[in-house]
């Protein structure tokens, strides 16, 4: 299969009494088989002919994950378009630079994010049609619901089929089926062209990590617009014939996300694509439902997870010597405790998929003791986005998994010489994956492929198992005044894994002598133990303490430390700068992945990074920081 309509086709035609979607919009989840979801793709992209979009046009996307999410992509494609997927994230201005770098003729937009597109409708000339998935009272010209193009599109196949197969039945593999555009941690974003092989390719090397079954579910509770769960998700599980859930939309955010436990177990999801955040959030509920069952159980859990921790080793070895001992008690702890976690869940979880950045181990040695294992992967939306993946079969804490198959891999030195096993360098890659390039970009283009390799940016190595480990990004390194660098990504996370008193870190070094570092602190956490001391939080005293507090949470990773020997000690930040604000996607410090944006932080706080190379700023009890800790406070 070597476009996304054949791979629909083909599932359709073995599977198509299976059901492909599930939503709830009422009060229960109402299943839409595979046949039924063609049929409405068929309408929607005869509805689009109609209102004479073209072949090579492209067509915005801007919606919570609902079935008319991939209906209307697959309607694009079928009907010889590109669709430009976008976050429900961005902010209007920026949806506009996308939509109009992009050329949409057509945005399709649901309500929740519908004011976004009015505000910014008189600045793209170039749009024709905008399409909402719900009901618009009082609606323009321009405007037409989802629901009247199913009509129209109903009526053209009347007498225009022959013209609309004409189209979809030679699609080429080449042919672009996305543009999705990167989320802008430098300048403006950049489109990743990405074609119907780039797709189908890509979900066939997927398939070569795990054995997927029909009967598989899940629940989409990731945006479907991103490139782990559009993939991984949305057309992994339509080529096995399995079934995807999304999650009940409410009238805000928040009432969304609260709609998650619910419906995880009304699915009963067997797998689910997750992120480092979702992982937190979820074993910070399991710890406080536990916690609630009295100080008992929770001693007896804790212990349970020693057992398990140790049965269960580096994954790849577990149970393995003299761990086949613990088996029995193992076996006791998971009918008591770990069972009625999963139960919670839904009770058929097998096991999480993890993307969109490395999970830290300790999390992994967690979900693996309870009975589901988050397999880590590795990925990047310029590959389509899947480049290597940990099995049920193959899984081993810390590594980003094996690479996939019908697939190149390399590791390269600065100078573009390949590395031994163990050591590290950029990954390139090379396969059908690779995108086609940036649109209208051809030196970030030719900055990125190279002799059709794609050079990720990322640093890592593969160990001697093949398994690949990601360091960082190379863009983001450390840089000292001897020219040693180092990534500072592992650093920052375990900052603010580590310490509850620790909500953002950022560490900088360009050359200099020392590094520094930006720490945004836990104020809500910090206050709590400053009661617990008997210091009162709004004093010159707490505030001195909250910043001790703070170098404590930092001293811990020196010798001496309990994290001592984790990190190099030069790449520690010998001043700190603690700031009187969050990084925030509202002041564009980090963008709509939640992942800092290092230069708008480092411009943003030019001052405090100036005062950090001074003598003064090695004291962490430094008038500018008690002014931060004051504002906090305010």
């Amino acid at each position: 299969m070597k476009t996304i309509i054949e791979l629909f086709e083909t599932s359709v035609q073995k599977y198509a009494d299976n059901i492909y979607l599930h939503e709830k919009t009422d009060d229960k989840y109402v299943g839409l088989t595979y046949a039924d979801t063609r049929k409405e793709v068929l309408k929607f992209g005869a509805g689009l002919m109609s209102l004479g979009f073209k072949k090579g046009e492209r067509a915005g996307l801007v919606s919570d994950g609902q079935n008319a999410w991939i209906i209307s992509e697959l309607g694009i494609l079928y009907a010889g378009g590109i669709n430009v997927p976008l976050s429900v994230k961005l902010t209007a201005s920026e949806l506009q630079f996308r939509l109009d770098h992009s050329g949409c003729k057509m945005i399709i937009v649901s309500k929740e994010h519908a004011h976004k597109i009015e505000e910014i409708r008189n600045e793209l000339p170039e749009v024709e049609k905008i399409i909402y998935i719900d009901e618009k009272e009082n609606p323009l010209d321009i405007n037409i619901d989802y629901k009247k193009v199913i009509e129209l599109g109903e009526e053209y196949l009347k007498t225009n089929n022959s013209d609309f197969e004409n189209i979809w039945k030679n699609i080429e593999p080449n042919d672009l089926a996305n543009i999705s555009y990167t989320s802008g941690t430098t300048a403006n974003p950049k489109g990743i062209m990405l074609s119907h092989l780039n797709y189908a390719a890509n979900v066939a090397q997927g398939h070569t990590l795990l054995d997927a079954e029909p009967s598989w579910k899940t629940l989409a509770v990731l945006p479907w617009d991103h490139a782990f769960a559009h993939t991984a998700c949305l057309y992994c599980f339509m080529y096995i014939g399995a079934s995807v859930a999304s999650v009940k939309i409410g009238k805000t955010w928040l009432e969304t996300l609260r709609n998650v436990p619910k419906n995880i177990r009304e699915i009963k999801p067997t797998i689910m694509m997750s992120a480092p955040a979702m992982s937190k959030n979820l074993r910070k509920n399991i710890d406080a439902g536990i916690s609630k069952k009295g100080p008992l159980i929770e001693k007896l859990f804790k212990f349970a997870l020693k057992v398990a921790y140790l049965h269960n080793g580096l994954g790849f070895n577990r149970g393995k010597g003299f761990r086949f001992l613990l088996k029995p008690l193992l076996w006791i702890f998971d009918a008591i405790l770990f069972k009625k976690i999963r139960e919670g869940l839904g009770g058929e979880m097998l096991f999480f998929i993890g993307g969109a950045a490395l999970l830290d181990i300790e999390l992994q040695k967690y979900f693996y003791a309870i009975g589901i294992p988050v397999c880590q992967g590795y990925g990047l939306s310029e590959a389509s986005p899947i480049i290597s993946g940990n099995a049920l079969h193959a899984i081993k804490f810390g590594s980003s998994g094996r690479p996939v198959e019908y697939m190149e891999l390399k590791i390269l030195d600065e100078d573009g010489n390949e590395m031994p096993t163990g050591q590290k360098g950029e990954i390139v890659i090379k396969g059908d994956n690779v995108m086609l390039g940036y649109w209208k970009n051809e030196q970030a283009t030719k900055e990125t492929i190279k002799d059709g390799w794609l050079h990720t940016g990322d640093m890592g190595y593969l160990d001697k198992d093949g398994f690949l480990y990601v360091l960082g990004r190379f863009k983001s390194l450390l840089i000292g005044n001897d020219g040693e660098k180092y990534s500072p990504e592992g650093i920052e996370e375990s900052l603010t894994d580590k310490s509850k008193f620790i909500d953002q870190a950022m560490l900088y070094n360009n050359q200099n002598q020392y590094t520094v570092g930006f720490i945004v602190p836990n104020m809500a956490a910090i206050k709590q133990e400053l009661i617990s001391r008997a210091i009162h939080p709004n004093t010159n005293e707490g505030d001195i303490e909250s910043l001790r507090i703070i170098q404590k949470e930092i001293d811990a990773y020196r010798s001496g430390g309990k994290f001592e020997s984790t990190f190099p000690e030069r790449w520690l930040p010998a001043a700190i700068a603690v700031l009187p604000e969050a990084f925030t996607e509202q002041n564009g410090l980090v963008n709509s992945t939640t992942k800092i944006v290092r230069d708008k932080i480092t411009a943003y706080f030019a001052d405090e990074l100036e005062f950090l190379f001074t003598p003064a700023a090695k004291n962490i009890e430094n008038k500018k920081n008690l002014g931060a800790i004051k504002k906090w406070n305010s």
